[in-house]
């Protein structure tokens, strides 16, 4: 896949935003049930969590199993010592998050920023402290913050302030807040909780007077079980949510002292959704927050958090929510916008495709992300620490992938069914387009797909969307080729699907269209049409044992295509087959 090498002047110029309000324009504020600026006008944030960041959670990295930020490190430095391994950390923070990550997100048509903060990067662990009950604090943290602040107010942005990392860990969901489970959590340490407090107070000090600084979003996704803390460990069914009322209303207070301008924001327990005995807001200037994944985008979903924004009077945000399908992140924004509710997403980016920005691992790398998974030798220190430093180098946005995909499904899509070509196919007496690169638009309107999306906690059985996970975010099911390096090919066609490829042809004619196609165990049927107009149709015959299954070409002779743009739409009348390339070649027939 080709890398983009300057991913701040691929703009997506073509896209159209839906009007809002929302460049920083003085400090935002809670007005009755919405978020506005300091002119009185309604504030739509569209916002991008910076996961992965300051605090690794494993899946990121691609970690199976427990993958808390410590442990990962742990087994890092068993292979390449403490001295590189930090080599490594100081490489990751310099590159992941830099100005040009900050300038895209503006160009795109973001204007907000979610920080997940790792505490240990703004003060030492109780238990690290050379005198207890007293705070040591780091300039490490408060530096990065400041960097990103500017980077923000350079671009008119609002930075979001979010404690993902607390003293202790805030959870029974341990990669969330990298905590050590054989240690004392938050809720049972109130040395932990008193080194929270001071924190946000610390924070609180540093900022009271940056506008660009949107809001204090104080806790992220608490989940654990007080009353029931056997069978209810992630706080789903807690009733009264004592512990962490008192927690949320101590750091209020802590940050009223020296800060009386900024939003709080609050997040109920059980991954910020159970607001159980929370509630009514304590603070005049209070936003409810609330996260969303993996079901459906319907009213009832977001039904709990509107109702209590009619109920308190009280605005509220989806502070996290991503990790899907394009058609879901279409879906979801279309709902949150429908209702004026402002949303952050979740991340910029991470070694995955399904976000905007995608790191690239390598294999000496998934060398050592095997053994600190467990599934592997340990190589030696030689390549551990070769593999890590390009991974981290590979942080930097100049080296990733950029999926402009998944950006036009966020900014475009929620607002408009046009499409547009997802490449320049151009045709000039012979050419060829990638069955993968049809045309960049919603479901309906540049494919259909009939599985399109992950809505497993809505109904278990709901767990599809794109089978293969890489190049596209889209339905559409794309595998890479094994055997030829940055080749693509859609797999898993279904009776019913389609795709629509925009072609522009240079020098009209007759051409001879052909299809490249791998059988399946049944005949398939491709159709084709130009410009809405059935042009013919291929059958795909099944592969024989002595072809197994290798890729064969079908063609249609002699269709005519005039000079121009048109639109070409391949539609599955029976699937079961995949599908890697359509050539064109001008036809010698007069």
């Amino acid at each position: 896949m080709k890398l983009f090498k300057s991913v701040t002047l691929l703009l997506l110029s073509s896209i159209s935003l839906k009007p809002l309000q929302g460049w920083s324009q003085g400090f935002l504020a809670a007005q009755g049930a919405k978020i506005v600026n300091e002119k009185g006008e309604n504030v739509l944030l569209r916002g991008i969590g910076m996961g992965g960041w300051m605090l690794q959670e494993g899946y990121m990295l691609r970690v199976n199993g427990e993958g808390q930020q410590y442990k990962i490190r742990a087994g890092i430095e068993k292979l390449i010592g403490p001295e590189k391994t930090q080599e490594f950390y100081d490489a990751w923070l310099n590159n992941h998050t830099t100005k040009a990550d900050i300038d895209s997100l503006k160009a795109w048509g973001f204007n907000s920023v979610r920080l997940p903060m790792h505490f240990n990067l703004y003060t030492l662990p109780v238990d690290k402290e050379p005198v207890a009950g007293q705070n040591t604090w780091l300039e490490k943290g408060f530096t990065m913050t400041d960097s990103l602040l500017s980077w923000c107010k350079a671009n008119h942005m609002y930075l979001i302030l979010d404690l993902h990392a607390a003293p202790g860990g805030q959870g029974n969901d341990l990669n969330i807040s990298d905590r050590d489970g054989s240690k004392p959590s938050l809720w049972e340490s109130e040395p932990d909780r008193l080194k929270t407090i001071a924190l946000w107070k610390k924070l609180a000090e540093r900022y009271h007077n940056e506008p660009y600084i949107g809001a204090y979003d104080i806790l992220n996704e608490p989940n654990y079980g007080f009353e029931d803390p056997d069978s209810d460990k992630n706080g789903l069914k807690e009733q009264n949510n004592v512990p962490l009322k008192k927690l949320m209303q101590d750091i209020t207070r802590a940050i009223r002292e020296v800060d009386d301008r900024h939003i709080i924001i609050i997040e109920g327990n059980g991954w910020g959704n159970n607001y159980n005995g929370i509630l009514p807001p304590w603070d005049k200037n209070m936003v409810l927050s609330f996260h969303k994944y993996w079901n459906l985008n319907d009213t009832k979903s977001i039904q709990h958090i509107l109702d209590f924004r009619q109920k308190y009077n009280v605005p509220v945000w989806l502070g996290e929510t991503g990790e899907n399908s394009n058609v879901w992140f279409t879906e979801a924004i279309r709902l949150f916008e429908k209702n004026n509710i402002g949303w952050s997403w979740w991340p910029l980016k991470k070694l995955g495709a399904n976000n905007p920005l995608e790191i690239m691992p390598n294999d000496n790398y998934m060398r050592v992300i095997d053994y600190v998974s467990g599934k592997g030798s340990a190589p030696s220190a030689d390549v551990a620490y070769e593999g890590l430093m390009e991974v981290a180098r590979g942080a930097n946005i100049n080296r990733n992938i950029l999926h402009r995909d998944v950006i036009d499904a966020m900014i475009r899509q929620p607002f408009s069914d046009k499409t547009l070509p997802f490449k320049a196919n151009n045709i000039n007496n012979k050419g060829e387009i990638k069955a993968v690169d049809y045309d960049l638009g919603a479901l309906r309107a540049a494919y259909f797909d009939t599985d399109t999306a992950n809505y497993r906690i809505s109904n278990p059985k709901w767990t599809g969307g794109n089978r293969g996970r890489t190049y596209r975010n889209d339905g559409i099911d794309i595998v890479a080729d094994s055997t030829e390096k940055d080749t693509y090919y859609v797999t898993d066609i279904v009776t019913g699907e389609w795709m629509k490829y925009t072609v522009t042809v240079l020098l009209k004619g007759r051409y001879n269209i052909s299809f490249v196609a791998a059988p399946g165990k049944t005949p398939g049927k491709l159709a084709l049409s130009i410009d809405g107009k059935p042009i013919g149709k291929v059958t795909v015959i099944p592969a024989k044992e002595n072809t197994n299954g290798a890729w064969q070409t079908y063609t249609l002779n002699n269709i005519p295509l005039k000079n121009g743009r048109q639109t070409l739409r391949l539609s599955a009348e029976s699937g079961g087959f995949d599908l890697k390339a359509i050539r064109f070649e001008k036809s010698p027939v007069p």
